[in-house]
């Protein structure tokens, strides 16, 4: 039984502060000067582009005349691609600095209506390229002058049925920035408007709860901390409630909208239509969860047990399990372990990686006020992988997250150096897998440095911990977002309630008859940025699965190879064909299954090393 002494020392540690943007070490942020030497240089490119794209009308009806022409035009929408991706990072890693910097966000306000007209002037060729015959367009393919464009130009041709009329096209090309306005709104709201006020946390100390630190104070051993972090929290999320509903239903049936005007069936298969990815592998994912929930409800049984608690929460669900192992590790600390753990990838893939870590400043590490919370990978093809944490020194699963988004990073890092532009943009559903493989490199590298009980049962309940997050959890998002999108598509009214109710079918589901659910945890489903871009978060169970799979085949044979040219593939191939290559089909439930029998193994292994 784990008792605490909750009074507070007579002389309190003065308030923790998050800093502003200004007062950050210049060495803890990103440079983005590759990208651009400063604001005015964004400027100047932005200037000259807003006259340069308009010479995209000189191949307004012309593509049926050859495929020298199609080339042309392809090569200068390419060009434009490019200058739009570098000038598109820039402005969104200037206003993730500080969302409330009124000057990124008009530059960003700015450079989105930019993007209206290039839209709409870029929007007749994709119908013109559709409207040729078949044997026209097998003829173009045969070309040498279209020899570097075959792949996406067959990818292009997948979409023919899904594709409109040039003056509809143009009017979805218009409509795009309002379309996409919630998730603009959520992201204000939450990041900025919205105050959660303070805590005390462990030490006695008063801490900003933020999105940000919310996740720090719900690991700390004072049930009592992490009961009040989660009660103020939700109670902000309460003042808002009907706002982020309707910006949340307003996703949904924008999601709606663009699948029935593209003559989709439904807003998930048009989601995953362009990935060639079946219906059948979300389905199958979910009714694998389904039908493991059991081991997930004996490990709630057993955190509640090893904790000491009458009754357990979900912010209970966050602390580690294994009292008395504190963990507290610097950034350099944690580029170190990360680093030596990816050791099997090869030399390149390290040095590479270490240098964008430290001297070559890809990450910017540390919260500030309106920064955006959580982390990623954002690199393209011209510009350094940059990568955005929230690093915490006593948050353990902040290293996990930090080799996660290298993941991204390095995957980016080899595809623009294998493919071509136009191919190297990899999918989500591909994202996914290179991010989880290092975690789990990690965590086998931190059990073989260690012969400590004790240890070794603190890294197997991460282990534990990071597959509910990350397989049961998202999975149950998943199934959320299905069952709202579905909800629309039959003409049902999506309210906060309906919402609220389909949400708290899920957690009873997924934490089982013994979880103590608050009432007020049913507005999680209000505060999940991925809902805002649907269809997404089952991809980090699909691609956990993947990456155990392809991390124990490099690990027992010590040859690294074929994931490498994974790595190296980008967008070439349909991530289904990609993998499959690497050594894993998603088509078969095998991997997935085998992921939730590592879950369960691994309850019962906790449960005998806690004994």
């Amino acid at each position: 039984m784990m008792f605490w002494n909750s009074a507070v020392a007579e002389e309190v540690p003065a308030a923790k502060k998050t800093p502003l943007r200004s007062e950050v070490a210049v060495e803890d942020t990103w440079d983005l000067t590759p990208l651009f030497a400063d604001d005015a240089a964004w400027e100047a490119d932005f200037t000259a582009l807003g006259s340069d794209y308009k010479k995209i009308a000189e191949y307004r009806g012309r593509i049926a005349e050859g495929a020298a022409v199609l080339a042309e035009a392809l090569e200068f929408e390419k060009s434009i691609d490019m200058r739009v991706e570098a000038l598109n990072q820039f402005v969104a890693l200037r206003t993730t600095e500080d969302s409330s910097n009124s000057e990124a966000l008009a530059r960003e306000a700015r450079f989105q209506a930019l993007c209206v007209h290039i839209g709409e002037a870029f929007s007749f060729l994709g119908p013109e390229i559709q409207a040729l015959d078949d044997a026209t367009f097998d003829a173009y393919l045969a070309d040498p002058a279209l020899a570097e464009w075959t792949i996406p130009l067959k990818k292009l041709r997948r979409l023919k049925p899904h594709t409109l009329s040039a003056a509809e096209e143009r009017l979805l090309a218009l409509g795009s920035t309002a379309m996409a306005g919630h998730s603009e709104t959520f992201s204000q709201l939450t990041n900025v408007d919205m105050k959660f006020g303070t805590v005390r946390d462990d030490k006695g100390r008063e801490v900003e709860l933020t999105q940000s630190s919310f996740s720090s104070l719900l690991v700390q051993r004072n049930p009592a901390v992490r009961r009040e972090a989660f009660e103020k929290f939700y109670a902000e999320f309460d003042d808002h409630k009907f706002t982020l509903a309707s910006t949340l239903a307003s996703s949904v049936r924008a999601d709606v909208f663009n699948a029935r005007a593209r003559n989709y069936p439904s807003a998930r298969e048009a989601a995953l239509f362009r990935d060639d990815v079946p219906v059948s592998v979300y389905d199958s994912l979910i009714a694998s969860v389904r039908r493991n929930l059991p081991a997930l409800h004996r490990y709630y049984e057993l955190r509640k047990r090893l904790l000491g608690l009458d009754e357990i929460h979900h912010y209970d669900t966050y602390v580690p399990i294994v009292d008395g192992v504190e963990t507290h590790y610097t950034w350099d600390q944690a580029v170190d372990m990360v680093i030596e753990a990816l050791a099997p990838l090869g030399t390149e893939y390290t040095t590479t990686l270490e240098h964008g870590l430290r001297e070559g400043r890809w990450c910017d590490r540390y919260e500030n006020k309106g920064k955006r919370s959580g982390a990623f990978s954002y690199g393209t093809y011209t510009s350094p992988p940059y990568i955005m944490m929230n690093y915490k020194e006593d948050v353990f699963s902040d290293v996990f997250t930090l080799a996660h988004e290298a993941g991204h990073s390095m995957h980016t890092w080899h595809s623009t150096r294998a493919q071509s532009y136009q191919n190297y943009h990899y999918p989500i559903f591909l994202a996914e897998v290179a991010s989880t493989f290092n975690e789990e490199l990690l965590l086998h590298h931190l059990l073989g440095k260690t012969d400590d009980p004790k240890m070794r049962a603190y890294l197997i309940s991460r282990q534990i911990d990071d597959f509910r997050g990350t397989l049961f959890r998202q999975t149950m998002f998943a199934e959320f977002e299905k069952l709202t999108h579905e909800a629309e598509e039959a003409g049902e009214a999506l309210t906060l309630d309906t919402m609220r109710s389909i949400y708290r079918g899920l957690l009873d589901a997924y934490f089982g008859p013994d979880f103590a659910i608050d009432d007020c945890l049913s507005l999680e489903c209000l505060r999940i940025p991925h809902f805002y871009s649907a269809f997404y978060v089952y991809k980090y169970a699909t691609g956990l699965s993947a990456a155990v799979a392809l991390s124990d085949q490099v690990l027992k044979t010590g040859d690294a190879t074929r994931y490498i040219g994974f790595l190296k593939s980008g967008g070439s191939k349909f991530p289904i064909d990609t993998l499959v290559d690497a050594g894993v089909d998603m088509r078969k439930p095998d991997a997935v299954d085998a992921a939730l029998a590592i879950f369960a193994k691994r309850v019962d292994e906790l449960d005998e090393l806690m004994k």
